[in-house]
């Protein structure tokens, strides 16, 4: 590598390094320290508001015609919080520090017909609002239904409006710990009639101290449990899993070495009636033969690693209490960046691994892994952006920030990636194969239906996601919903169980297939990992049928970031899965040589 090439590469890691840094950074006016004292301003800043069982259907909180200033004084975001469809703009509240107010008048307004009708609308689809208050999340109901068949003298549904919202703050010393927001039932106005009304919006604070500290303000955001009962059942059948989990790993691993152990004596036997029954001994010609589309191959290789990477840092970050729920947008940030900074681990991969069959075309496997799964994902969020913007919804990406997005790719994604390239094609070595390849392929012999690979596709995602369902469920109710139902420490530990129950059953079915004279293991290895993210998609749609979801734009979001998570998965699965059954194999056939 030459010098100008490594400061290239350092520039580039330290513009990362400050990006990371500034876009990590919350975009409201609060002090550092979040100290304040007696009758200074609390910047508290509007968000958002959308349906409660659609959480990627949220809209501006000014669309709906609260009070609002003249003009409205926007806040600049980050590049995470745009990502993660928040629009922070001033309000017209005051909440001083340690200052009680009670029954403020916020503004006085004449609703219009047409604005009784958004009013309405938002009411009968349940809809939310959010603040943040100090960088403390606040939501609160914008209105109740009420069923008017309970009155004789009345016929269908009554519509009410809150109108009162009541704050109840904690400070411990000069610092706010925590905020709630409740929307007083008692001030209402009834909406149901498209009628011109007169409505006064009010509000109401109160100050309480409290012993929990400030730095602990956020746990109750990242708690994993919601009912003690839940929390406890939770408990028990993650324990249940663990130990049904090992059970399955021993007896599989028993079974596998039993049989290995047993060909092995077969084969050092000297007998040749038993030595034609060891049936992987007579494809040692062709079991190492690299399969077709080598480049599409390794680019699977290059970006199941990278991948497996990003989602090792993420849970170093969430170990570390970096990325926490609730921390505007760092989640989107580091998402970005990280793929961006790990592109040199999918080049460095990719090309070391084509390079070890062939010293021409590595060029052509490093763009394949650029866009292996970046392309599908690109395709993907521009198809939900423009559903978004048809519905005027806060996850529409604006033009400057996938500009942004383009930028950051184009500065450091496409040159690390090809750094790792040319890494891997300078440090290349060629392939060690146990024996000999034989110049033409041995023929395979028939093979019934339960030893192709969609049977075996489906014993290995069957069994790896029996595996991981529970906290799947837990994983899905928490992207897809108001609570964080599991910590990132039992995550951690069933993604490592994932990856090993992977890599063993993936031994075992290689070791029968090569057992029956089939030596075309490579790709269907591959497959074979990745069917779990097969079972996981499917399990998705399961959850969304089972869930309060509804309408296109969060059907579109729910199928479209699903199919993505799972389409990284299969990746991450697939080429853990190749690793694991290329050590066995060549271990085998080693065995075999030296005796």
């Amino acid at each position: 590598m030459t010098q100008k090439s490594l400061k290239i590469t350092s520039l580039q890691l330290l513009f990362a390094i400050l990006i990371l840094a500034v876009s990590s950074r919350s975009a409201t006016l609060s002090p550092h320290d979040h100290r304040y004292n007696a009758g200074d301003p609390v910047p508290l800043l509007v968000n958002k508001v959308g349906p409660l069982n659609n959480p990627s259907e949220t809209y501006q909180y000014y669309d709906l015609p609260f009070c609002r200033s003249e003009p409205i004084k926007w806040k600049k975001e980050t590049l995470g919080e745009v990502l993660n469809g928040d629009r922070l703009a001033s309000a017209l509240y005051e909440l001083k520090f340690l200052e009680a107010k009670t029954g403020v008048t916020l503004c006085s307004k004449k609703l219009k017909v047409d604005e009784v009708a958004k009013f309405r609308k938002a009411v009968a689809d349940d809809f939310y609002f959010q603040m943040y208050y100090d960088d403390l999340p606040i939501w609160g109901y914008i209105g109740k239904i009420e069923d008017g068949s309970l009155v004789l003298s009345e016929k269908g549904n009554k519509y009410y409006l809150f109108t009162r919202v009541q704050f109840d703050a904690l400070y411990n010393g000069d610092q706010v710990v925590e905020i709630r927001a409740f929307s007083d039932p008692t001030s209402v106005v009834d909406i149901t009639d498209d009628i011109e009304i007169n409505v006064k919006f009010t509000y109401s604070i109160v100050w309480s101290e409290t012993s929990a500290q400030f730095k602990t303000r956020m746990d109750k955001y990242s708690r994993a449990s919601s009912l003690p009962t839940l929390h406890k059942i939770h408990w028990f059948s993650f324990i249940n899993s663990i130990v049904f989990i090992l059970l399955l790993m021993g007896l599989l691993i028993l079974l596998i070495l039993r049989r290995l152990k047993n060909d092995l004596r077969k084969c050092s036997s000297g007998d040749e009636e038993e030595d034609k029954e060891v049936g992987w001994k007579y494809i040692h010609g062709d079991v190492f033969r690299y399969p077709q589309n080598i480049s599409l191959f390794s680019a699977v290789m290059g970006v199941g690693n990278q991948l497996l990477t990003i989602v090792c840092i993420l849970f170093v970050l969430a170990f570390l209490g970096i990325l926490y729920p609730y921390n505007r947008g760092l989640l989107s940030t580091s998402l970005v960046l990280l793929y961006s900074l790990t592109s040199v681990v999918a080049g460095y991969i990719t090309s070391s691994f084509h390079n070890q069959f062939s010293d021409a075309g590595w060029e052509r496997s490093v763009f394949l892994a650029g866009i292996l799964y970046f392309g599908p994902l690109t395709v993907t969020v521009l198809i939900l952006n423009t559903v978004a913007v048809s519905y005027g919804a806060t996850a529409a990406l604006p033009f400057g920030t996938i500009m942004v997005i383009v930028f950051i790719y184009m500065l450091f994604a496409v040159p690390l990636l090809a750094l790792g390239g040319r890494i891997g094609y300078w440090f290349r070595s060629e392939f060690q194969a146990p024996s000999a390849l034989n110049r033409y392929p041995r023929e395979i012999p028939p093979l019934p239906w339960y030893q192709k690979s969609p049977c075996q596709m489906f014993i290995v995602g069957l069994l790896s996601f029996s595996t991981i369902a529970l906290e799947l469920h837990h994983l899905y109710a928490s992207l897809w919903g108001y609570k964080i139902f599991t910590p990132p420490g039992i995550l951690f530990v069933m993604f490592i169980i994932l990856l090993v129950l992977t890599a063993i059953l993936s031994i075992g079915l290689t070791y029968i297939q090569l057992s029956v004279e089939d030596h075309e293991w490579w790709w269907r290895s591959v497959f074979r990992g990745g069917s779990t993210a097969i079972f996981m998609f499917a399990y998705s749609i399961y959850f969304y049928f089972r869930s309060n979801m509804s309408g296109f734009l969060q059907l579109s979001f729910f199928l479209g970031y699903n199919a993505a998570m799972c389409y990284a998965f299969f990746l991450i699965l697939g080429s853990i899965s190749f690793r694991a059954s290329m050590i066995f194999v060549r271990r085998i056939y080693r065995v075999v040589k030296s005796e």
